[in-house]
This record gives C-alpha cells, sequence and structure tokens, in this order.
C-alpha cells in the first residue's frame, strides 16, 4: 500500500474525489485491455465501488454473456448492455469496466459524457490476444484466426475509442504504474474543467 502512495498521494486522490463529484471513472477499450484488473484496483485506491458491467449485464439475464450470444444475438445483447451502463452510470460515483463494444453505441457514450470521464486503455493487438487468451468466454472471438478478428475489431472502434477524455496506454508491467498514470490524467483534466 505505502508504494501505491510514494506514486499517487493522499492529496491528489482526494483532489480527484472532490473533482469527481457524483460522476463515474468509465473504463473503455478492447477485451483484453485490462479494465477489469485495473479497475478494481483504480477502485480500490480510490476507495469507490467497482461494478463490471460484463458481470452485470449477466446479472440482469441470469445467463453468461456467450449463452445471451447464443440464444439471442449480439443486437439483444447490445440492447441489455445500454440499459445496464444506463443504471450503472447513474449511480456514481463507480468505477466503472465497460464491455469491448460499449463505447461504440452513441446512447452510452452520450450517457458517460452526462455522468462519468471516461478514460481508454489502448493495448496493441498482440497484448490483447496473449490476454484473452486466457479466457474462453469471447464470443466475439469464437473463430480460427482470432488475430484477424481482433485487428478487425479494433479498425473498426479505435476510431470510437479516440472520443474518451483520457488516453492511458495498457501494457505488461506493474498495473501501480498504470494506475498512477491514470490518475495523475484525472487529476489534470479535472482540475483543467473546475476552472471558471
Amino acid at each position: 500500500m505505502e508504494a501505491r502512495h510514494a506514486v499517487v498521494g493522499g492529496e491528489q486522490i482526494d483532489r480527484v474525489l472532490s473533482h469527481l463529484g457524483s460522476r463515474s471513472i468509465v473504463l473503455v477499450g478492447m477485451m483484453g485491455a485490462g479494465k477489469t484488473s485495473i479497475g478494481r484496483r483504480l477502485a480500490n485506491l480510490l476507495h469507490l465501488p467497482f461494478l463490471d458491467a460484463d458481470t452485470e449485464i449477466e446479472k440482469a439475464a441470469n445467463l453468461t454473456i456467450p449463452e445471451i450470444f447464443e440464444h439471442y444475438g449480439e443486437a439483444h445483447f447490445r440492447e441489455g448492455e445500454e440499459r445496464v451502463l444506463a443504471r450503472l452510470l447513474a449511480s456514481g460515483p463507480a468505477v466503472v469496466a465497460t464491455g469491448g463494444g460499449a463505447f461504440m453505441s452513441e446512447e452510452t457514450r452520450q450517457r458517460c459524457r452526462e455522468n462519468g470521464i471516461t478514460i481508454w486503455l489502448k493495448a496493441d493487438v498482440p497484448v490483447l490476444l496473449e490476454r484473452v487468451r486466457k479466457k474462453s468466454n469471447r464470443p466475439l472471438l469464437n473463430h480460427p484466426d482470432q488475430g484477424e478478428v481482433m485487428r478487425r475489431l479494433l479498425a473498426d472502434r479505435e476510431p470510437i475509442y479516440r472520443l474518451a477524455d483520457i488516453m492511458v496506454a495498457s501494457r505488461e508491467g506493474p498495473h501501480q504504474a498504470v494506475i498512477a498514470e491514470i490518475v495523475n490524467a484525472l487529476d489534470a483534466l479535472l482540475r483543467q474543467r473546475s476552472k471558471p
């Protein structure tokens, strides 16, 4: 714990929370970018609730995400995702990890603008592939050439991810370094926006 505070001080945390108010910190980016693992640690550091949109969708549907895709299709999943994120964003402040495709919805982006600060966790395809290969719950990667699918998804989504308030590189290495970068960027952005 002390190592974290050597990088991110208590005063800085207090300032971020004060400027954040009732808004949430919303993590966006590709599957495998680290939204859940970084989000949990960031929420812990800031003493905020951590909300994982995918987990909340599964709870609401009483089905896993692969089951939702299989039984109802992606369009149905996206509608549920919009509803769940609307509910999560209305309950801030919190750290919210979104699914990889959530930010593609204009309605969700608008809600994020109104109720949150968005952070794009940007990672390169090799890093993303290495991380997602460890899990079998990625319906969009149910394809023989996962690398091709990942490159195509990233090409489609990156222009939209760029609309996020902040971009932080998600890379291999200690999570604390990425979290410190997020807190520093949040502090700078929120201070700038709070100026009269």
